[in-house]
This record gives C-alpha cells, sequence and structure tokens, in this order.
C-alpha cells in the first residue's frame, strides 16, 4: 500500500492508462493534438506528479440526454489519463472489498446482471411466483452532486493509507463541487462550508461512488440484515414478502442516508409495489414470467434507431420479451436503407 502512488504514477502505468482511454476516441481532435506529442506529454504528466506539482485543469460542462437531462464535465485529456492510472490502481483494492449484489461499474457485473438477479430473487421470495412479493424501490436524490467531500476522503482513507497517493486523490475530489448556502426553518445551514459533488463525467466518479455507497451496501446487509437487496449506482431495491418490514426498512435507509452519508431519498421515485403490479428497474418493467421495456425506453427506441445502432438495441432487446418490438425497429431500418438507396432502375 505504500508502493502505491509510485504504481499510479509510474511511466508504463501512464502509457497503459492512455492506451485505455484512447480507445474510440483517437479521431476526436483534443485526443488527436495530445497524441501528436504522446511521449513529450506522458514523461511532462509523469514529471509533474512525481514532483507534486500536478494540479487538476478545469472542465468543459455540457448537457446531454440518457434518456434524462444529464449535466457532464468534461476534463482535459492529460487529466483523464490520470483518472485512468487512478482507477486500474486503486480499483482492485476497493472492489474486493464490495458486497456481491452492487453491479454499476464493476468487472463482470453491469445492469443486465442485475436485472437477472433481480428475476432470481423475486422467484425466491415469492416461492416461484406462488405466493405475494412486495419490492421497496428507492432512488438518492441527487447523487453525484451530493457526494460531501470530506465524507468520501474519510472513506477513501479506511483504505489508502500512502500520503501522496491521498495528495493526488485530495486534488482530483476538489477539482470539482458546489457549495450550497440555504435557509432551512429561517436558519442558515453551514453545509456550505462542506464542499460536494464529484463529475459525472470522471472515471474516478465512478469508483468514488461506489466507494460512498459501499457504506449503504454495508449497513443494509450486515446491520439491518436484508437477504434481497441489489444496488445499481444510486438505484436500489429490497424484495420481501412482508410489506410493513419494507416500510420499516425504508424509513431506516432514509435516515442511515441523512445521518451518515448527507443524503436523501428522491421523494417522488421511493414505493413499495408487489410484483405482480410490474417493477420498473433498470429500463425493464418486470412482472412474474415476463419482463418488457418501459414505455418511454421503448418510444425512445423506435424514434432512434438507425442501422448504425441496431445492434446495441437489439442487445437490449435480448434480455426481455421482445419480439413485436424487434420486428418493428427491424422494419425501421429496413425502410432506411431503400429510403438511402433510392428507388432501383
Amino acid at each position: 500500500m505504500d508502493n502505491l502512488f509510485n504504481q499510479i504514477t509510474s511511466l508504463e502505468n501512464l502509457f497503459a492508462s492512455w492506451e485505455e482511454f484512447k480507445k474510440g476516441k483517437r479521431k476526436k481532435l483534443d485526443v488527436s493534438e495530445f497524441e501528436k506529442n504522446l511521449e513529450d506529454e506522458i514523461f511532462r504528466l509523469h514529471r509533474d506528479l512525481k514532483s507534486k506539482t500536478y494540479r487538476h485543469s478545469n472542465y468543459t460542462s455540457f448537457y446531454i440526454t440518457d434518456p434524462k437531462l444529464r449535466h457532464i464535465h468534461k476534463a482535459i485529456v492529460r487529466d483523464r489519463i490520470v483518472h485512468h492510472a487512478i482507477y486500474r490502481v486503486l480499483y482492485p483494492i476497493f472492489d474486493k472489498g464490495f458486497i456481491f449484489d452492487t453491479y454499476s461499474c464493476r468487472n463482470d457485473k453491469g445492469s443486465h446482471k442485475a436485472i437477472y438477479r433481480f428475476e432470481y430473487f423475486a422467484r425466491k421470495v415469492s416461492k416461484n411466483y406462488s405466493d405475494t412479493c412486495f419490492v421497496l424501490k428507492c432512488d438518492v436524490r441527487r447523487f453525484f452532486d451530493s457526494i460531501d467531500h470530506g465524507k468520501l476522503k474519510e472513506l477513501i482513507q479506511e483504505k489508502v493509507k500512502d500520503v501522496n497517493t491521498m495528495w493526488l486523490l485530495d486534488d482530483i475530489i476538489d477539482s470539482f463541487g458546489e457549495n450550497r448556502d440555504y435557509a432551512m426553518d429561517g436558519q442558515i445551514s453551514f453545509d456550505f462550508l462542506r464542499p460536494k459533488g464529484t463529475p459525472i463525467g470522471n472515471l474516478t466518479s465512478q469508483l468514488f461512488a461506489n466507494v460512498y455507497l459501499d457504506e449503504l451496501d454495508q449497513y443494509i446487509k450486515h446491520v439491518l440484515k436484508v437477504k434481497y437487496y441489489i444496488r445499481y449506482c444510486d438505484d436500489f431495491v429490497i424484495l420481501s414478502r412482508d410489506q410493513d418490514y419494507l416500510e420499516r426498512t425504508k424509513e431506516q435507509v432514509r435516515d442511515f442516508l441523512a445521518k451518515n452519508l448527507k443524503l436523501a431519498l428522491h421523494k417522488d421515485k421511493v414505493e413499495i409495489r408487489k410484483l405482480g403490479q410490474g417493477v420498473d428497474f433498470l429500463g425493464y418493467i418486470t412482472v412474474p414470467h415476463f419482463r418488457v421495456l418501459r414505455a418511454k425506453t421503448k418510444k425512445r427506441v423506435l424514434k432512434r434507431v438507425t442501422e448504425k445502432n441496431l445492434p446495441s438495441y437489439l442487445g437490449v432487446l435480448k434480455h426481455c420479451n421482445g419480439y413485436e418490438l424487434e420486428q418493428k425497429v427491424r422494419k425501421i431500418v429496413a425502410d432506411q436503407v431503400l429510403k438511402k438507396e433510392g428507388p432501383k432502375s
């Protein structure tokens, strides 16, 4: 652990980080410009890190719809290489301590495995759909914007004892954040003294998010001893045959998030539903024996499908009962191709 900083900042790790980072990006102007003087840039970055004169640059911000509006903050190329260098070394250290049933931004996990795990839990709780199964579905309000820098650093320091590595991580964490001063019941909150937020666009933010919410995972699994729990980023579900138990658990989770992580549940996205009513989780609606795309996702697929992105959408559809929708998107693309080729003479 004392050698972490040397591992992160080594030329070997920086060049390997560049190779990972550049995939699919080499045609972008800022990436191609960096690559023109690649060795000079990497050696300069190495010197700046080793001498601790490196400072994270400002971000370029923009919005994307994915499908909801998201505010993305993009770092410059050399900073993103540093993000990869940190991630390559720290991810395996933290990942081995995470619970099994957290699925976001982890090797051999992902949203589709989370969906299949949800179905497995639903079958077990409902005794193969012969009994009632209730699902508590929760969403953390403005999660990335609300991550407390001080708390995040405390959690990281439980595993990272190397002061030089913490110097670098402090710089990454403090490169972004907003201070909020707001009134509550006529009194000014002192939260504005504590910087908050981590950018969605950083690779390191994915690791930081899992480190931060691992506190919640450990509480739910080992203190509350919840058996059927799945988390994907800031969305999570708990399954049980006992609705009252889920009501109590919801309040315990709400209190824990507020007191320990300075987070709040989204008031409009917390609900307890019977599985038979259909549960909307990670883009799919799951009911006994059946799974379909949520209505908004279906509309988006029909509106946006093209020959280029068709394989991606077909990949989404293969994880649900989507035969009819598949036929529709294939026809849309076939019509697009015919129109592009024009009438045959």
